[in-house]
Protein backbone atom coordinates (compact mmCIF):
# COMPACT_ATOMS: atom_id res chain seq x y z
CA UNK A 1 0.00 0.00 0.00
CA UNK A 2 2.84 2.43 0.86
CA UNK A 3 4.54 1.82 -2.48
CA UNK A 4 1.25 2.43 -4.28
CA UNK A 5 0.81 5.73 -2.42
CA UNK A 6 4.43 6.66 -3.15
CA UNK A 7 3.75 6.24 -6.86
CA UNK A 8 0.47 8.18 -6.74
CA UNK A 9 1.88 11.02 -4.58
CA UNK A 10 5.15 11.37 -6.50
CA UNK A 11 3.46 11.29 -9.90
CA UNK A 12 0.82 13.78 -8.76
CA UNK A 13 3.53 16.00 -7.26
CA UNK A 14 5.64 15.93 -10.40
CA UNK A 15 2.65 16.78 -12.59
CA UNK A 16 1.11 19.53 -10.46
CA UNK A 17 4.41 21.02 -9.34
CA UNK A 18 5.94 20.97 -12.83
CA UNK A 19 5.57 24.77 -13.25
CA UNK A 20 7.42 25.28 -9.94
CA UNK A 21 10.04 22.70 -10.93
CA UNK A 22 10.67 24.50 -14.24
CA UNK A 23 10.94 27.91 -12.57
CA UNK A 24 13.43 26.59 -10.00
CA UNK A 25 15.31 24.76 -12.74
CA UNK A 26 15.83 27.99 -14.71
CA UNK A 27 16.73 30.02 -11.62
CA UNK A 28 19.38 27.44 -10.74
CA UNK A 29 20.53 27.35 -14.37
CA UNK A 30 21.22 31.09 -14.29
CA UNK A 31 22.73 30.90 -10.80
CA UNK A 32 25.21 28.04 -11.33
CA UNK A 33 24.92 26.92 -14.96
CA UNK A 34 24.07 23.42 -13.73
CA UNK A 35 20.65 23.27 -12.05
CA UNK A 36 20.57 19.64 -10.96
CA UNK A 37 22.78 17.97 -8.40
CA UNK A 38 23.05 14.21 -8.74
CA UNK A 39 24.83 12.27 -6.02
CA UNK A 40 25.32 8.60 -5.28
CA UNK A 41 23.53 7.54 -2.10
CA UNK A 42 23.04 4.30 -0.20
CA UNK A 43 19.48 3.00 -0.33
CA UNK A 44 17.44 -0.08 0.40
CA UNK A 45 19.49 -3.26 0.95
CA UNK A 46 22.67 -1.13 0.72
CA UNK A 47 22.06 -0.69 -3.01
CA UNK A 48 23.39 2.61 -4.31
CA UNK A 49 21.30 4.95 -6.44
CA UNK A 50 21.61 8.42 -7.89
CA UNK A 51 19.72 10.96 -5.78
CA UNK A 52 18.51 14.06 -7.63
CA UNK A 53 18.22 17.52 -6.06
CA UNK A 54 18.31 21.08 -7.23
CA UNK A 55 21.84 22.45 -6.98
CA UNK A 56 22.30 24.70 -3.96
CA UNK A 57 26.10 24.88 -3.92
CA UNK A 58 28.77 26.15 -6.26
CA UNK A 59 30.01 23.72 -8.91
CA UNK A 60 33.46 23.30 -7.34
CA UNK A 61 32.04 22.07 -4.01
CA UNK A 62 33.23 18.63 -2.89
CA UNK A 63 30.63 15.89 -2.75
CA UNK A 64 30.43 15.49 1.03
CA UNK A 65 27.69 15.64 3.65
CA UNK A 66 25.92 19.01 3.65
CA UNK A 67 26.67 19.74 7.31
CA UNK A 68 30.43 19.53 6.51
CA UNK A 69 30.35 22.05 3.64
CA UNK A 70 31.52 25.64 4.16
CA UNK A 71 28.43 27.90 4.11
CA UNK A 72 30.17 30.23 1.62
CA UNK A 73 29.75 27.47 -0.98
CA UNK A 74 25.94 27.86 -0.90
CA UNK A 75 24.63 29.91 -3.81
CA UNK A 76 22.21 32.82 -3.61
CA UNK A 77 19.27 30.74 -4.80
CA UNK A 78 20.58 27.79 -2.81
CA UNK A 79 19.94 29.57 0.49
CA UNK A 80 16.28 30.03 -0.38
CA UNK A 81 15.92 26.51 -1.75
CA UNK A 82 17.45 25.00 1.38
CA UNK A 83 15.37 27.12 3.73
CA UNK A 84 12.14 26.13 1.97
CA UNK A 85 13.34 22.56 1.24
CA UNK A 86 12.37 23.06 -2.42
CA UNK A 87 15.76 21.64 -3.41
CA UNK A 88 14.31 18.24 -2.47
CA UNK A 89 11.47 18.31 -5.05
CA UNK A 90 13.39 16.41 -7.79
CA UNK A 91 13.55 13.46 -5.39
CA UNK A 92 9.93 12.83 -6.31
CA UNK A 93 11.46 11.21 -9.40
CA UNK A 94 13.56 8.97 -7.12
CA UNK A 95 10.32 7.98 -5.37
CA UNK A 96 8.50 7.32 -8.64
CA UNK A 97 11.20 4.97 -9.94
CA UNK A 98 11.40 3.11 -6.61
CA UNK A 99 14.76 4.24 -5.24
CA UNK A 100 13.08 6.13 -2.40
CA UNK A 101 9.81 6.52 -0.53
CA UNK A 102 8.12 9.76 0.47
CA UNK A 103 8.69 8.78 4.13
CA UNK A 104 11.66 6.85 5.45
CA UNK A 105 15.19 7.12 6.81
CA UNK A 106 17.30 9.67 4.89
CA UNK A 107 19.69 8.08 2.38
CA UNK A 108 23.34 8.47 3.31
CA UNK A 109 26.53 8.87 1.33
CA UNK A 110 28.89 5.92 0.86
CA UNK A 111 31.60 7.90 2.67
CA UNK A 112 29.48 8.24 5.83
CA UNK A 113 30.91 5.06 7.33
CA UNK A 114 29.80 5.72 10.91
CA UNK A 115 26.23 6.43 9.83
CA UNK A 116 26.20 3.27 7.69
CA UNK A 117 27.41 1.23 10.70
CA UNK A 118 24.70 2.71 12.92
CA UNK A 119 22.00 2.11 10.30
CA UNK A 120 23.19 -1.48 9.81
CA UNK A 121 22.94 -2.09 13.58
CA UNK A 122 19.32 -0.94 13.48
CA UNK A 123 18.55 -2.83 10.23
CA UNK A 124 17.43 0.43 8.58
CA UNK A 125 18.67 -0.61 5.14
CA UNK A 126 15.73 -2.98 4.76
CA UNK A 127 13.56 0.13 4.18
CA UNK A 128 13.47 2.52 1.24
CA UNK A 129 15.06 5.82 2.20
CA UNK A 130 12.70 8.77 2.34
CA UNK A 131 12.46 12.40 1.38
CA UNK A 132 11.01 13.17 4.79
CA UNK A 133 10.83 11.45 8.14
CA UNK A 134 10.81 11.93 11.88
CA UNK A 135 14.45 13.06 12.06
CA UNK A 136 13.97 15.76 9.42
CA UNK A 137 10.84 17.04 11.12
CA UNK A 138 12.72 17.23 14.42
CA UNK A 139 15.55 19.14 12.74
CA UNK A 140 18.25 16.44 12.93
CA UNK A 141 20.77 16.12 10.12
CA UNK A 142 23.44 13.51 9.50
CA UNK A 143 26.00 15.14 11.81
CA UNK A 144 25.13 12.80 14.68
CA UNK A 145 24.85 9.27 13.26
CA UNK A 146 23.88 7.62 16.55
CA UNK A 147 20.93 9.94 17.22
CA UNK A 148 19.84 9.92 13.58
CA UNK A 149 19.82 6.11 13.43
CA UNK A 150 17.94 5.96 16.76
CA UNK A 151 15.20 8.34 15.55
CA UNK A 152 14.93 6.54 12.20
CA UNK A 153 14.76 3.18 14.00
CA UNK A 154 11.94 4.36 16.27
CA UNK A 155 10.05 5.69 13.26
CA UNK A 156 10.42 2.48 11.25
CA UNK A 157 9.75 0.21 14.26
CA UNK A 158 6.32 1.84 14.57
CA UNK A 159 5.79 2.40 10.85
CA UNK A 160 2.23 2.18 9.56
CA UNK A 161 0.02 3.73 6.93
CA UNK A 162 -1.28 6.24 9.46
CA UNK A 163 2.26 7.25 10.50
CA UNK A 164 3.23 7.58 6.83
CA UNK A 165 0.29 9.90 6.18
CA UNK A 166 0.84 11.82 9.43
CA UNK A 167 4.51 12.51 8.62
CA UNK A 168 3.58 13.70 5.12
CA UNK A 169 0.96 16.02 6.61
CA UNK A 170 3.44 17.35 9.21
CA UNK A 171 5.99 17.95 6.44
CA UNK A 172 3.47 19.91 4.36
CA UNK A 173 2.38 21.96 7.40
CA UNK A 174 6.01 22.69 8.31
CA UNK A 175 6.63 23.87 4.73
CA UNK A 176 3.53 26.10 4.76
CA UNK A 177 4.48 27.61 8.12
CA UNK A 178 8.01 28.64 7.00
Amino acid sequence: MIRFLDIIFSLTGLIFLSPVLFIIYFICLFDTGSPLFIQERVGINLKTFMLIKFRTMKLDTKSIATHLVDKSKVTFSGNLLRFTKLDELPQLWNVLVGDMSIVGPRPCLKIQKKLIIEKKKKKLFKFRPGITGAAQLKGFDMSNPVILAKIDFEMMKNFSLSLYLLLILKTILKFINK
